[in-house]
């Protein structure tokens, strides 16, 4: 009996210890527990707070359209699909056969018009000889005629008093005449000859701006001529090449992209509820979908001056009376921070989640809260 009563002594002593353990694993757990809403708590406030993320977002790149800016068929093509080209390469050529032709016209066409300025200064050369000419032409009538009307004045006195005949007197009159009329045709013809240079030099005036219009030609032709050979005005690599050998190109048409790979960025479509502390410079962190497992660093260069539905094809008309409240979306340009080797796995269209760090406009939102009139 003692024995008996000693056990059951020491059950009763001893049932209260899982209880007490029990109870001091729930605490511990809760106190861990608290610590953790704490610590996640102060985390929010601190920093959780001011992170924007969002996975509307896709890398994209400033691609250029290739496309000729004269028609032609397609003679050559020199690169291939998905292929690096520099900035000034060769792509494209057309068959310049007839722009070649153009020119050769053109040319001649300046050798013409030059010959013609060449002849007008000769024959306003030959034209000022011809003045020379004519001026002593009409000095040698005046002397002719200043003789005949002396010789008329000498003999009419002797015809009054008989001493010499009529007919005399007729012959110098008819020579007075006639050199009269010698001396005005003179004087015409040196009038003519004096108007002959303004004629000649309207015609080398002509003939220069028939050179201009023939030189504009041949500048143009030549052009042609060397738009003919299609080539990429920036670096990057070939997509959505449709161009092939033989293939009739119209100005514009499109032959192939060029996509700029080395100089891709990504554009974030924002909720309108998340840009208010948003501004270029904060940094940003990205992952990228065909990269799982790695983070990308970038930062903000820009945000657009209106939302994705103000640039839309039909923008919404939102004064038609069956309003419906809907988050509008502003796209952030973000650069991203890579190397060549990752470079060459970003193409544009890649889905991407970004989370932008906005702690650095914490003073913006305080002065914008000491400014609220219910701050």
């Amino acid at each position: 009996m003692d024995t008996v009563a000693k056990l059951d002594a020491a059950n009763r002593t001893s049932a209260p210890a899982p209880q007490t353990r029990r109870r001091a694993v729930l605490g511990s757990i809760g106190g861990v527990l608290l610590l953790g809403v704490a610590v996640w708590g102060v985390r929010w406030w601190t920093v959780g707070r001011f992170i924007q993320s969002t996975d509307d977002a896709y890398l994209k790149a400033d691609s250029m359209t290739v496309a000729p800016k004269v028609s032609g068929y397609v003679a050559e093509v020199y690169v291939s699909d998905n292929q690096t080209v520099d900035a000034g390469q060769q792509l494209v050529r057309l068959d310049g056969r007839q722009y070649e032709a153009a020119l050769e016209q053109a040319n001649a066409a300046i050798a013409a018009r030059k010959a013609d300025i060449e002849r007008g200064a000769a024959e306003l050369a030959l034209q000022q000889s011809n003045i020379v000419q004519a001026r002593a032409q009409l000095e040698g009538t005046r002397s002719s005629e200043a003789h005949s009307i002396e010789e008329v004045q000498r003999y009419q006195p002797l015809v009054a008093s008989g001493a010499e005949s009529n007919e005399r007197l007729a012959e110098l009159l008819n020579a007075r005449n006639q050199a009269s009329a010698t001396r005005a045709a003179a004087t015409a013809a040196l009038q003519a000859a004096e108007r002959q240079p303004a004629a000649i030099e309207a015609q080398i005036a002509q003939a220069r701006a028939q050179l201009q219009a023939a030189e504009a030609s041949a500048r143009e032709a030549q052009l042609d001529l060397q738009d003919t050979v299609v080539r990429s005005t920036l670096a990057g690599r070939v997509g959505d090449r449709t161009v092939r050998v033989g293939q009739y190109a119209q100005p514009g048409t499109r032959l192939m992209t060029i996509v700029p790979v080395q100089d891709i960025y990504l554009e974030a479509n924002f909720k309108e509820t998340q840009i208010g502390l948003m501004r270029p410079g904060q940094p940003a962190t990205i992952r990228v979908d065909a990269l799982p497992g790695m983070e990308l660093h970038g930062k903000v260069v820009s945000l657009s001056p209106g939302t994705g539905s103000q640039f839309a094809l039909l923008p919404p008309q939102n004064a038609t009376g069956n309003f419906t409240k809907i988050v509008q979306r502003v796209p952030v340009r973000i650069h991203v921070d890579a190397g060549p080797l990752v470079r060459d796995v970003l193409v544009p269209g890649l889905s991407v989640t970004v989370r932008v760090d906005t702690r650095s406009s914490r003073e913006l939102e305080q002065r914008v809260a000491r400014e609220s009139p219910h701050g």
